[in-house]
């Protein structure tokens, strides 16, 4: 099997390769790849790169990530989120690989507090959400193979996330304000890779399971409570960490303005992914508590 991934560079790209090439061989491209296009903004670059490495599978890990940043460039986030998956799957449609891509909550509005369905009602708040639901929908119009998996609040050991931000915050003041009342889990990029290789060997198998699975972390939790958390795991490492477990104080997102709108309920729901592939998702405190451990040693 010959697998093309794209945005190698990222979290889950980093991952990706690790997973991936259990599979067979794996193409790896970022933005700024010589050999072949990986450059998002060249869709004509893309779409020649497919035809000549000629992928089994097309693993799409390159996105528009930057969530207030999108809400002044929408252009360029509609491009990286739309118009380049679209031709990802254009050409995987005319050769017939797989497409693998990657969404987000922010599809949804973030309303109420039941996890969302993969069926349920969409409605974005913010120019990323809306490009990558958009995204979602190029690929489905071109009757590809795909698998798209909408996940929320990744991170990895490797480059920057919350819990490294909340290491050093911790370490610096004597008091912290954090979100309470986002609610979400934690997923790491690892789990998000594993879980990908397995769906991609399984899709190979059965192809009409191919289609739309929500992938996050099992359990959930605020930001409030994953600091809270991270910041306890540290304490009881050794850390020297100067903010008190009462000095973490919890705030509402409105303590905060940012340029795009966050989504309040970020659960999403598991059981159509964890049926189909046989899979358990574990809970988000055992992957952050292997990411910590990882990023302490250093």
């Amino acid at each position: 099997m010959k697998l093309l991934l794209l945005g190698k560079g990222g979290q889950v790209g980093w991952e990706l390769q690790r997973s991936l090439v259990c599979l067979g061989e794996v193409v790896a491209l970022d933005f700024d790849s010589h050999d072949f296009c990986g450059d998002f903004t060249n869709l004509e670059g893309l779409a020649k790169t497919i035809r000549d490495v000629a992928p089994d599978v097309i693993v799409n890990a390159a996105a528009h990530t930057a969530v207030d940043k999108a809400e002044s460039e929408p252009e360029l986030a509609r491009t990286i989120n739309v118009l380049a998956p679209g031709v990802l799957a254009q050409e995987a449609k005319r050769s017939g690989a797989w497409l693998v891509h990657y969404s987000t909550d922010y599809v949804f509005n973030g309303s109420g507090d039941t996890p969302w369905l993969e069926t349920d009602i969409t409605g974005p708040l913010s120019v990323y959400g809306k490009t990558k639901l958009e995204g979602e929908e190029a690929i489905r119009a071109t009757g590809c193979k795909h698998l798209i998996f909408r996940t929320s609040w990744v991170y990895a050991a490797r480059g920057g996330n919350f819990a490294k931000t909340m290491l050093k915050l911790a370490q610096e003041r004597d008091s912290l304000k954090i979100i309470h009342d986002q609610i979400g889990a934690p997923t790491g990029a690892d789990l998000l890779a594993d879980v990908t290789a397995h769906a991609i060997r399984t899709a190979q198998q059965c192809p009409d399971i191919g289609g739309l699975y929500h992938l996050v972390a099992s359990g959930q939790t605020s930001w409030h409570d994953y600091a809270s958390f991270v910041i306890d795991f540290a304490r009881q490492a050794g850390i020297d960490v100067k903010v008190a477990p009462e000095a973490i104080q919890p705030v509402a997102t409105s303590a905060f303005p940012t340029a795009a709108k966050r989504p309040m309920n970020s659960r999403l729901d598991t059981n159509k992914l964890q049926s189909t592939f046989g899979l358990n998702l574990p809970h988000w405190q055992i992957g952050v508590t292997r990411m910590l451990t990882e990023v302490l040693e250093k």
